[in-house]
């Protein structure tokens, strides 16, 4: 549901992989947004309409996903696509932070966009420390990219571990690609080291993993 830009690229994007795909907006202008040679259905109307839905043959589709300006619109729509149709993969868009906590407790997937984009802006802006790229919906566990001492290059992943309690090293980034470490894994010279942990225990985490301090000193 909402042809805009986000809509329209996930819908060639999905076509483009073998998928079939309906996309509904309630303004027939938006449709222009798609490619001459888009194959799937187009359906003008409200995507939280279950006449609508049924056009758009929500009773075959195997997720939704909900992408228009409307925070309410949105949420409604995924809660109709997943209760009354009974649509198990759906994800909805919310702008506002605050609800996509709420609606992540209720079981609806959601996408922050707002908080997102600001995260990978300070990603850019302020390297120093450690911002989540992930949490759970309850908060308490984040997997986040963490800045790591030079000392560590040559160390092994568990090492690392262990002068930093409480953190797991979930995959490092190594020239783009991402690698899955076992403990005896030795870190290289520009790995960007991801961690999974306890919210509460991140900063201090960050600490111990920002300077390396060697038994020896």
């Amino acid at each position: 549901m909402g042809c805009g830009r986000v809509g329209s690229t996930l819908a060639h994007i999905l076509e483009d992989k073998g998928h079939s795909v309906a996309i509904i907006d309630q303004n027939s202008e938006a449709f222009r947004r798609l490619r001459g040679g888009f194959k799937g259905r187009r359906v003008i109307g409200m995507g939280f309409d279950r006449d609508v839905l049924v056009e758009a043959q929500i009773e075959k589709a195997s997720a939704f996903v909900a992408v228009s300006s409307g925070d309410n619109s949105n949420i409604i729509s995924a809660r109709v696509a997943r209760e009354t149709f009974g649509v198990e993969n759906v994800v909805a868009r919310i702008y506002d932070s605050r609800r996509a906590e709420v609606y992540q407790r209720l079981g609806i997937p959601t996408v922050a966009t707002v908080r997102w984009t600001a995260e990978q802006m300070l990603r850019r802006l302020l390297p120093d420390g450690a911002l989540p790229l992930w949490r759970d919906p309850t908060g308490d566990v984040k997997l986040a990219e963490v800045q790591t001492d030079v000392a560590w290059i040559g160390a092994r992943v568990a090492d690392m571990e262990r002068a930093a309690p409480g953190c797991r090293v979930a995959f490092l980034n190594r020239m783009g690609e991402a690698v899955v470490p076992t403990g005896d894994t030795v870190v290289q010279d520009g790995d960007v080291v991801h961690v999974m942990a306890r919210a509460a225990d991140m900063d201090q985490i960050t600490e111990a993993l920002a300077k390396r301090v060697r038994e020896e000193d």
